[in-house]
């Protein structure tokens, strides 16, 4: 697929990014130009393989130019997505130790990428207890941003919420806001650690977004529990599982359970304004980048959908991020 060049890309109603998680195989500097040549405005991407507890040993070479490319396009704020491996509400030492190291990882190299936000999942307690979870978590989360880049400068952690499979914490609004407290303990505010709602995993999770009423019920209920500037991003995808069943699978906007007027009523809601909006729609490596950025534009100005081809309902490219299950 293909889309037309934009000179400069478009924002959300109240100031919202509107960006997507692209793969940067082709190159770091030419998914800056995708996304603002699709009609984007920020950027999520992976420092490096999400299924690999190794990491490189040296900044990518093109790091500089991808930096000077996102300042040239007015593309930002960029988020990094951690990889899947990190766990930080689970019970194994081992793991744990190697997911504290990871997340630290990440947040020094973010910096590389002029990265405000490292997104990372809440995890599993593996059986263990949600209330353990939700300790180890937080204790985890403050050994990561120790060991960044000490005294400098680090990015925000962005939990993300959990759809709510395999023992998952951080499945509903009441759980962000016991993690919170538990952060809120180890000295760790808003200007440390924040979250970022996926659609999809709410979606599962039991939330009934896909009516405007059951968006401003949601959003009434994180103001009230977590507080206003509690959400640092959002991640924008419709579902093809069925509300409440725990399944997380994104699906193309308007193309699933979600729907139209659910998503209309996120893409517009006051409580969300200024918060950027990441897509992580399926086949974003085969060009439907393009038709998700054109769709949420489009659902947000409260217009018909461009029709998502038949074909497109089965691609799950490198950007259908679903967390791992």
């Amino acid at each position: 697929m293909t889309s037309p060049r934009t000179e400069k890309p478009v924002s959300l109603p109240g100031g919202r990014a509107l960006g997507a998680h692209l793969p940067m195989a082709d190159g770091m500097v030419r998914a800056v130009d995708r996304i603002a040549d699709v009609g984007g405005s920020a950027l999520q991407v992976f420092t490096d393989n999400p299924t690999s507890w190794r990491r490189r040993a040296e900044p990518p070479v093109e790091q500089p130019a991808f930096r000077a490319r996102l300042a040239e396009r007015g593309v930002g704020p960029v988020a990094i997505h951690a990889p899947y491996l990190v766990n930080l509400a689970g019970p194994e030492e081992e793991l744990y130790e190697r997911s504290v190291e990871l997340l630290a990882s990440e947040l020094t190299v973010a910096l590389g990428f002029d990265a405000r936000l490292v997104n990372v999942h809440v995890g599993s307690h593996r059986g263990a207890g949600r209330e353990l979870g939700i300790e180890r978590l937080a204790l985890g989360i403050e050994r990561a941003l120790d060991r960044a880049t000490p005294g400098g400068p680090v990015p925000l952690v962005v939990l993300e919420n959990s759809a709510g499979g395999g023992f998952a914490v951080g499945v509903t609004v009441e759980d962000l806001a016991d993690i919170a407290d538990a952060l809120a303990g180890r000295g760790l505010g808003r200007d440390r650690v924040a979250f970022c709602l996926d659609t999809a995993h709410l979606w599962g999770a039991g939330y009934a977004i896909s009516e405007p009423g059951g968006v401003d019920d949601l959003l009434a209920r994180v103001d009230a529990l977590l507080g206003p500037g509690s959400i640092a991003m959002v991640h924008l995808n419709d579902s093809k599982a069925e509300r409440g069943s725990r399944i997380d699978r994104h699906e193309h906007l308007g193309a699933g359970r979600i729907g139209h007027a659910g998503l209309h009523r996120l893409l517009t809601h006051p409580a969300l304004a200024g918060v950027p909006h990441y897509l992580e729609t399926p086949g974003m490596d085969e060009g439907y980048d393009a038709l998700n950025v054109a769709n949420a534009l489009r659902i947000a100005a409260g217009l018909p959908l461009e029709p998502v081809p038949p074909e497109a309902l089965a691609a799950r490219g490198s950007a259908g991020l679903s967390a791992p299950g």
